[in-house]
């Protein structure tokens, strides 16, 4: 059993750290703090390498999920970046986590403030 407790008291620290609230929907985490990534007004894109991350399409890139129970989709914390993604592949989304050391800031992004980020929906 200690090792559901401490499954739970690890995730409760993450959702702490970037300021997430659990509400009706909960996706599985998926650790992408090795990459380099950036975002877009309503994407991240995110790679092993710089230099793969400003190839011309050798990167991943995930649209943001839009849950309507939540007012943003990107949650920053001092050390990592939680956001909610959808890869568009069978139905999976994802609460990626990223490294805020590796957040590349490009022109993609030097125009969309925080609030771009907000659930205007509701």
């Amino acid at each position: 059993m200690n090792l559901i407790e401490n499954y739970q008291k690890a995730l409760d620290a993450i959702y702490e750290h970037v300021g997430f609230k659990e509400n009706w929907a909960v996706c599985p985490l998926d650790d992408c703090t090795e990459s380099y990534w950036i975002l877009g007004e309503d994407f991240v894109r995110y790679a092993d390498t710089v230099e793969i991350l400003e190839s011309d399409g050798e990167y991943y890139q995930d649209d943001f999920y839009k849950q309507r129970f939540y007012d943003k989709w990107v949650y920053e914390g001092t050390d990592f970046t939680m956001i909610f993604c959808d890869p568009h592949i069978d139905g999976m989304k994802w609460f990626r986590v990223f490294d805020n050391t590796k957040r590349l800031i490009k022109d993609v992004e030097k125009n969309s403030p925080w609030d771009l980020f907000k659930n205007d929906e509701k």
